[in-house]
């Protein structure tokens, strides 16, 4: 499997990834902005605009409009915003692709923003804030990025503030924002699925020619690292399940690490053998759901390992957690080779099964190309994954897992968090 990549004189990018055995296929824009391009006074636009996107363009002027349409297609579409880049995508019979691109071109490049539904979409928004203040297991994220990047706009949530997006934010500032980020060299197409290359290349020049070419000047501010000892932000709300984010700071998207990285946070947290799963909850019985992951930016990142259980039990919980981690760090509980092989073969098998989905496909290439502007294929993945050696798990280990890179995240119902500094002391 192979992207196609070809830039028009715009600036403007697009990715092409035939799959010709597919009668479906997905089309994706790419826009290089997100939350941490944000200042303070319209935070969460980012997020806030991509709402605004569905309620209607020049040529399909409402959101009952659009729904229709992509309706009568039997097609799929949506959208999402991060802390780096905003997309939008279609899903639909690989037949229909001239409507698929007919419809997302209005929306992204012609959004009316009515200043009427700007209104309306504010308490939308608003409730979607609430929904995830009340999901303790969903809240606990922004939580642990608010600690961990605290004084970067990574570490602001990406859906902004009560004040910003139920009262601030206006048409103009949406316009601004519009102008500044949205523009060809900035943007990345991506077609994956029952399309030729020929057709895709068409279908762009058709619908996507009039995209203001704009300039690149979409800067973020870079991360800088000055935490000197181990972190902890407790919110106390009385539910009846603890949740906590335990987590270090990373590597950046590109780093040369970053196959060993897989393999450590599979070996560690991937699947129901993994070494967390085992011993958090299949051993003792602490939780129900434990999981390590990784975020990835272009100039830093962070892995953590989530766990929701009994509040009297968190600190164990933790310890155990944290025992886990430096027992690789320090070589206690040696990797064995089943255990590399099968890490291996965990991530080589969740990739291809990814891969047979048209929409993870134009995810798998464009995501790289957007924000590092190179590809890799997924054989080359396999290689490079296939390449890792044992010590080079070590080595990431024992540089990851420091004290003055710690940070824990607690939503529970704790007056203190006395009992969990003491386990973080003793470490």
């Amino acid at each position: 499997m192979q992207a196609h990549k070809h830039t028009f004189s715009s600036g403007l990018r697009l990715l092409t990834i035939p799959m010709p055995s597919l009668t479906s296929a997905t089309v994706t824009v790419w826009v290089g902005v997100g939350s941490r391009y944000e200042e303070a006074k319209i935070s969460g636009i980012s997020h806030f605009l991509e709402h605004m996107v569905f309620k209607g363009g020049e040529k399909y002027t409402s959101a009952k409009v659009i729904s229709e349409t992509i309706d009568a297609m039997g097609a799929e579409f949506n959208a999402g915003t991060s802390k780096d880049y905003t997309n939008f995508y279609i899903k639909a019979q690989s037949g229909l692709m001239d409507k698929a691109f007919d419809v997302l071109s209005d929306m992204v490049l012609s959004p009316l923003l009515k200043s009427e539904e700007i209104e309306k979409e504010r308490g939308v928004v608003i409730e979607e804030m609430n929904m995830y203040e009340d999901t303790p297991m969903y809240r606990i994220g922004d939580v642990f990025e608010q600690l961990i990047f605290e004084g970067n706009p990574l570490g602001v949530d990406i859906i902004g503030n009560k004040e910003t997006v139920g009262k601030t934010i206006n048409r103009q500032n949406f316009l601004d924002f519009r102008n500044k980020h949205y523009h060809a060299q900035n943007i990345v197409i991506t077609v994956a699925g029952g399309i030729t290359e020929e057709d895709s290349m068409k279908l762009t020049e058709k619908y996507f020619n009039k995209i203001d070419l704009g300039n690149d000047s979409s800067t973020a501010s870079k991360f800088v690292f000055k935490q000197e000892k181990a972190q902890i932000r407790l919110i106390n709300k009385k539910i009846e399940q603890a949740h906590f984010i335990v987590g270090h700071i990373g590597k950046p998207l590109d780093d040369e690490s970053r196959y060993a990285e897989s393999l450590l946070e599979t070996i560690l947290g991937g699947g129901m053998s993994s070494r967390l799963f085992t011993e958090v909850r299949e051993k003792r019985g602490l939780c129900y759901t434990v999981r390590m992951g990784s975020d990835h930016f272009t100039d830093i990142g962070a892995i953590s390992t989530y766990t929701g259980t009994d509040p009297k039990k968190a600190p164990e919980a933790l310890k155990v957690i944290l025992d886990e981690l430096s027992s690789l760090s320090k070589k206690t509980k040696p990797i064995t080779n089943e255990e590399l092989q099968k890490a291996k073969d965990y991530i080589k098998g969740h990739i291809a099964l990814s891969l047979e989905n048209t929409k993870s496909v134009g995810n798998y290439f464009g995501y790289d190309e957007l924000l590092i502007k190179k590809t890799t294929t997924p054989e080359e993945d396999f290689t490079s994954i296939d390449a890792v050696t044992v010590d080079e798990i070590y080595t990431l280990a024992n540089e990851l897992f420091v004290n003055e890179k710690l940070n824990l995240a607690i939503i529970g119902p704790f007056e203190s968090s006395k009992e969990f500094e003491n386990v973080l002391k003793s470490a």
